[in-house]
């Protein structure tokens, strides 16, 4: 069926046996006869048959007796009284089928009245006015699309161009149960008004339009759907092409369904491009029967029945006999053989199912040889390769530590070099004992004595040396963090930033201070860099900025003198270290103040400082190292660390790293672990020495390298009575026990 031929009115056809009245989805709209003209009651009423009697009598002889003339005359009135419908009826639909009886009626009179030449004519011409009345009403209405809102409920509806909207909303208004007021009708975003048409808005007879209702007070009248449209089918009108200027109309019943009809193939003309589909596309398919639930005892159940099915087959021979001949040419003598009994049969079905099972058990045994093997390579790989790792990591670990021997430059690293020394002297100690006796003994422990005076010597200078190279460090780091400009994300993930006044000058001071630091310049530049140095520090007048400019008045001095470089490094430290104050000054530096750790009002120290009974200084809390089982603050972390180096000599290094892989365990819990976040390395040393002697329970092995502190009950938090100390692999074994008492005991 071609789509450019069907043209859709989509009028209201009744249907011919009566059992789809008012199931249609296309609503029209009722127009009351309050609202119509006078005028065009009273003409009704004038044009409205009289009853019969003399009356017929009477209107056939003056019938015969009008003239031409009055035929048209009579012609015309009849016209103008079937031309509004709309006067008396109650819709289109309705207004067209009045007009219609009343033409039927009209022509049944004047078919009465007379049969004469100019009546035949008069009905030819009411005839044609009505196909024309016919046609003029089809076509003078309009596709709608109403959606309601919110409920987005879309209801498709066939309303005349040349009616107001105020039957509209009356209509929606009774099925929505909202009052007419309060319904707004907007097209195309404009809100329409209850006098104004379709046509008015420029809409044209057979257009598709769509509008929407909405309720100006949702919260008292809220709209709802309205139920019972879509279930009902709807019945369209289809204008088919059938020749040539010929068209026949069809009534369609459309039936909605949300399935989705396959194309199912066509042909299109090769003149006109016109495309046909296949009929088979607009037929619903069959609906498949839901299937019953086949997992039940009753179709898993076999009922045996045994009967006879040997049906009867009649045979006859033909033999030799006198009249008949019957050649045995083609004969042939059959000989029974052996008898196979059903035992035989089934023993026969057993030695194959048996030597089936043979081969399929081979292929299993070797497929799980195969895995095993696989399993056992993959394990020996494994093994061999957490063998190298373990090597290499203390490979790795003797590397570092040779280098931490050889290059201090943490208090980690000085820690080692006194725990290596003691190691030494108690070794010397020994040996010393062993071999000699009286004086030749106090000779050698002099002289144990006096190498160890040295050796101690030998790292102060390192340590100094260290020390200087940190701090110059710590103050490049310092003067960086502080001419850093702002920075944050944004929501696209870059990163933004932002210089502000004091970065900027944060900055210069910086740029400053590194060319103070600068050796191997010429005098020249030395003297522009102490001339931008007097400069800037000229700015502030205070007692520090006093001191500076007459430091760089009296190397500007000594300079011309033509004093030797390495005389004037005294000098330059000086102004150097006073600067570096300078730039500390949160006054001449504002940007600092940010990144002291001394805050500037000194209130906030009266509670965060304690005595330290040791070195008789007032330090912060920071300074002090707090044990789980302390109660008081008696030495800072200074003479803690000096009282070792002096007398005990221990190295914490591996219970700090014991200590850090306790956090990283702990944290990736996530179950707010605290307790083993307050423990000190102290307090790890004493687990380690006094609780678990300083070795793994199950394996006795003693590097402190190797071994960590995990739960004992995975479920429960760490703490000192719910830890044991394995090595890493035992306590990963450990980890993915599912039972701790059967997996040890076992």
């Amino acid at each position: 069926m071609s789509d450019q031929e069907e043209e859709f009115t989509a009028q209201n056809i009744p249907d011919a046996s009566g059992k789809r009245d008012g199931a249609y989805e296309t609503i029209t709209i009722p127009v009351p006869s309050e609202d119509l003209p006078e005028s065009d009651q009273t003409e009704d009423n004038e044009s409205a048959p009289e009853p019969p009697g003399g009356g017929h009598e009477a209107l056939s002889e003056a019938q015969s007796d009008q003239s031409p003339s009055s035929l048209e005359t009579n012609d015309a009135e009849h016209l103008e009284e079937i031309m509004l419908p709309e006067q008396v009826l109650d819709s289109p639909v309705d207004s067209e089928r009045h007009s219609l009886a009343q033409l039927d009626n009209a022509m049944q009179s004047t078919k009465q009245q007379s049969d004469d030449y100019h009546l035949t004519s008069f009905l030819d011409k009411i005839k044609a006015v009505k196909e024309s009345l016919k046609t003029s009403m089809q076509y003078s209405l309009a596709t709608v699309k109403v959606v309601l809102l919110p409920v987005c409920q879309e209801i498709i509806m066939r309303f005349r161009i040349d009616t107001i909207f105020k039957y509209l909303k009356d209509h929606f208004a009774n099925q929505l149960s909202v009052p007419a007021d309060v319904l707004q009708i907007r097209y195309a975003g404009t809100i329409l008004k209850n006098n104004e048409t379709l046509l008015q808005h420029g809409i044209n007879a057979q257009d598709i339009v769509q509008v929407e209702i909405f309720s100006t007070l949702p919260d008292l009248y809220p709209i709802k759907g309205i139920r019972g449209l879509n279930e009902a089918s709807q019945v369209i009108t289809v204008r088919v092409q059938t020749g040539i200027d010929q068209y026949e109309e069809v009534a369609v019943e459309v039936i909605k369904s949300d399935l989705h009809k396959p194309f199912l193939g066509g042909f299109r003309h090769k003149i006109t491009g016109i495309e046909y589909h296949n009929a088979g596309t607009q037929t619903v398919p069959k609906k498949t029967l839901e299937k019953c639930n086949v997992f039940c005892r009753d179709t898993q159940t076999v009922f045996q029945r045994k009967k006879l099915q040997q049906t009867t087959n009649t045979t006859s021979t033909q033999m030799t006999k006198i009249g008949v001949y019957v050649s045995n040419m083609t004969d042939k003598l059959v000989t029974p053989g052996k008898y196979f009994s059903a035992a035989e049969y089934h023993a026969q079905r057993l030695a194959a199912v048996i030597v089936l099972q043979t081969y399929y058990r081979r292929w299993h045994a070797k497929v799980m040889v195969e895995n095993i093997r696989r399993q056992k390579m993959l394990r020996l790989k494994w093994e061999e390769e957490e063998k190298l790792r373990k090597i290499r990591e203390k490979e790795e670990w003797m590397k570092l530590d040779y280098y931490r021997r050889h290059n201090p430059q943490t208090k980690e690293d000085f820690e080692l070099l006194y725990n290596a020394l003691e190691l030494w002297r108690q070794e010397e100690l020994e040996c010393i004992n062993q071999t000699f006796t009286g004086a030749e003994r106090k000779a050698a422990l002099c002289e144990l004595l006096e190498k160890e005076t040295q050796l101690i010597a030998s790292i102060g200078r390192h340590r100094h040396n260290a020390y200087m190279e940190n701090q110059e460090a710590l103050i490049q780091a310092f003067l960086d963090k502080c001419s850093a400009p702002k920075a944050w994300k944004g929501f696209d993930g870059k990163i933004t930033e932002m210089d502000t006044q004091f970065t900027i000058r944060a900055r210069e001071l910086q740029n400053i201070y590194k060319c103070i630091m600068l050796k191997n310049i010429s005098q020249d530049e030395r003297l522009d860099v102490l001339l931008t140095l007097k400069h800037t520090v000229k700015e502030h007048e205070c007692t520090l900025t006093k001191e500076i400019l007459e430091l760089i008045d009296r190397e500007i001095d000594l300079m011309m003198r033509g004093v030797k470089h390495h005389n004037l490094e005294g000098l330059r430290k000086r102004i150097s270290t006073l600067f570096f104050h300078y730039l500390k000054t949160p006054l001449f530096n504002p940007e600092v103040a940010r990144h002291l750790k001394v805050p500037q009002d000194p209130l906030k120290f009266y509670k965060k400082i304690h005595f330290c009974y040791s070195c008789q200084l007032y330090l912060p809390s920071t300074e002090f190292a707090v044990s789980s089982t302390a109660h008081h603050v008696h030495r800072c972390r200074k003479c803690v660390s000096l009282d070792n180096e002096t007398r005990k000599r221990e190295s914490f290094l591996k219970y700090k790293c014991m200590l850090q892989r306790l956090f990283y365990s702990e944290a990736d819990y996530e179950d707010d672990s605290k307790i083993a976040f307050l423990m000190q390395l102290e307090d790890i040393q004493y687990l380690t020495e006094n609780i678990w002697s300083g070795q793994s329970v199950l394996s006795a092995w003693k590097d402190l390298g190797d071994l960590v502190l995990v739960r004992w009950d995975k479920s429960l938090q760490w703490s000192p009575w719910n830890c044991i100390l394995l090595t890493k692999d035992e306590s990963a074994a450990h980890l993915k026990l599912a039972s701790i008492e059967e997996g040890h005991t076992a």
